[in-house]
This record gives C-alpha cells, structure tokens and sequence, in this order.
C-alpha cells in the first residue's frame, strides 16, 4: 500500500501541482498544547523548489498556529489527497521555517509564485519545508470531488488592507503574535517587504 521516497520526483511533483487543496500539520513541544490542522488553497501559492523541498504563501488568516509552531520547533508535515483520478495521498513530513517578509531570503521565494498577487491576500510569509520522510497511502476511503475554483473573497477582503491595516487588523486578533498555547507568532507590526 504505503511507499516512501527518497525525493520528490517529476511524478511526485505533477501530482503535488494539481492539487487545489492541501494541509498542513504542527504541534507545539508540550503534550498539552493545541495540535493545528490547516487546509491550505489557492491556485499557485505552492511551489516544489527541489526534489526535498516545497514552498508555499502564508497568507492573513485568524491566527498562525502554523508560523508559532515552526517558530518554537520547525516540525510540519504537509498532506495531499487526489479528490480525482486515481486514489492517492501523499504527505511530506519534514522541518519547517516562517520566511518572514523582512528576510533577505525573501523576495528571491516570492518570484517563485509568479501566479498570485500575494499583496491582495495579506502575505505575511513564505513557510519553506525541507522532507524528511515522503510517503504515500492508497486513499481508497478518500471521496471523489470536483475543484470548481478558487474562492474570491478572501483577495476582496484583504485586497483593500495596505501594511499599517493590516498590522492593526492583526493586532486585533488574539492569536497572530501569539499562539493559543502562547508561543511567539507572526511579528508585528508586519516587517516591511525585503527589497
């Protein structure tokens, strides 16, 4: 059923591509804190940058339990289901890091996402993960669905924000500096973009 790989190869990659939804997995180091589960979408925010490495777009959202975690201890698995074709899941267990926009690292990643306006969607950063471990499942029990399109509202709604916006809209939030189980999130105000 399961087969591991040692890197992500063209296969591999054609698949991680097509998928228009994926998740994303992080826990803090203490067995009573908040384990995250994240779905993750729109077309172009993920990019494949080597055969052991993926990218993708951190955008506004209503915390970072994500970017917290991987700011504490960098452990992240992320997960792929097929909703068509042939029944598979695919998970990239591996290390994290939160590239914030204030990162000299940070640009050279955004060209990697030519496809998204990432300044209507709030970017706050760009999570790189390194795999450790690539392996996939049957998805047998996994439901046949149709991709019909990316939302909209989420690039109406933070289309309109510029950084000073949305730094406070952040700042509203209970969980973007700090995480639910009180870990260091995203920096505030937001760095500005690293030229």
């Amino acid at each position: 059923m399961g087969k591991s790989y040692e890197r992500i190869d063209d296969r591999l990659r054609a698949f991680i591509e097509a998928q228009p939804v994926f998740f994303t997995a992080t826990a803090p180091l203490a067995a009573d804190g908040t384990v995250n589960l994240s779905p993750k979408g729109l077309k172009g925010s993920l990019a494949v940058l080597d055969e052991r490495t993926v990218a993708y777009l951190d955008f506004a959202g209503s915390n970072a339990e994500t970017v917290a975690h991987l700011r504490e201890n960098g452990r992240i698995t992320l997960m792929w289901c097929a909703w068509q074709g042939p029944p598979t899941v695919l998970r990239v267990h591996g290390t994290g890091e939160a590239v914030f926009r204030d990162d000299p690292r940070f640009p050279e990643l955004l060209a990697r996402f030519p496809d998204v306006e990432a300044g209507n969607h709030g970017l706050r950063a760009v999570v790189v993960v390194t795999a450790r471990t690539i392996r996939d499942a049957c998805g047998f029990a996994v439901p046949r669905m149709a991709y019909e399109g990316d939302r909209e509202l989420h690039a109406q709604r933070f289309a309109r924000e510029d950084d000073e916006s949305l730094s406070a809209y952040f700042a509203r939030k209970d969980h973007i500096a700090t995480s639910i189980d009180g870990l260091p999130g995203v920096p505030l105000p937001l760095p500005p973009v690293a030229r």
